[in-house]
């Protein structure tokens, strides 16, 4: 009787043990080293891992502009139209040559002369060019001109050596002069010679009564507008 009990006992505490051993516990997993054990917390790894993963935002994709800003560039230009500019025409005028050959190029304009003129006393010269127009002219042979200045006033032209002359119809022509300009005192006579001269009537060539100081000219050549 007490064999079986003691029996019974054995059997009893030997399905323990192996029910013991076969449990497995879901809270950890054990990991033997050779020198330590180490417990790892298998719910908390996870755990973790999922919260890194919802954490880490993604990173947007960059735009095909950003990676390719030269591509971006040339569409940008292709979408604003090309605008052309075209250099002005520069009109060429045909001259008629009086005198010495000359050429229009580097001609000054009229308000240049003008101030050259100021700038003169009495008896001085320059050895000039310039362009302006033609505000009348000798109507008996063409020996002189008289050529349009700033502020009504007026550059006396006459010819050199009175070698050649100009046009009798050649009143608001274009004209380039070279040659020199001096500044000078015309006399009461010779006024009155230059307006009889000029086709001027009797009544205006009486009122001419005290001499002048006018801007002169000796041309060596002259260019007028065809």
């Amino acid at each position: 009787m007490n064999k079986s009990v003691l029996v019974m006992a054995a059997l009893l505490s030997l399905a323990a043990c192996k029910k013991n051993e076969t449990e497995v516990k879901s809270e950890e997993t054990v990991i033997e080293g050779k020198a330590d054990t180490v417990r790892v917390d298998t719910d908390t790894v996870v755990a973790n891992e999922a919260t890194e993963a919802v954490e880490k935002p993604e990173m947007p994709e960059k735009t095909e502009a950003a990676e390719k800003p030269e591509q971006a560039e040339k569409a940008e230009k292709a979408e604003k139209p090309e605008v052309k500019v075209t250099a002005a025409k520069t009109l060429k005028v045909d001259y008629a040559v009086f005198g010495d050959k000359i050429v229009a190029d580097k001609a000054l304009t009229k308000e240049e002369m003008y101030s050259k003129y100021k700038g003169l006393k009495s008896g001085d010269t320059v050895n000039v060019k310039f362009a302006t127009k033609i505000n009348d002219v000798c109507k008996k042979k063409g020996c002189w001109m008289s050529l349009e200045l700033p502020n009504g006033k007026e550059s006396f032209v006459k010819f050199k050596d009175y070698a050649f002359f100009v046009p009798l119809n050649a009143d608001g022509q274009q004209a380039v002069v070279s040659g020199k300009a001096f500044v000078s005192e015309v006399s009461v006579a010779q006024l009155r010679h230059y307006a009889k001269d000029g086709g001027q009537s009797e009544a205006d060539i009486a009122k001419i009564t005290e001499p002048k100081v006018t801007y002169g000219f000796l041309a060596d050549g002259v260019l007028i507008s065809k």
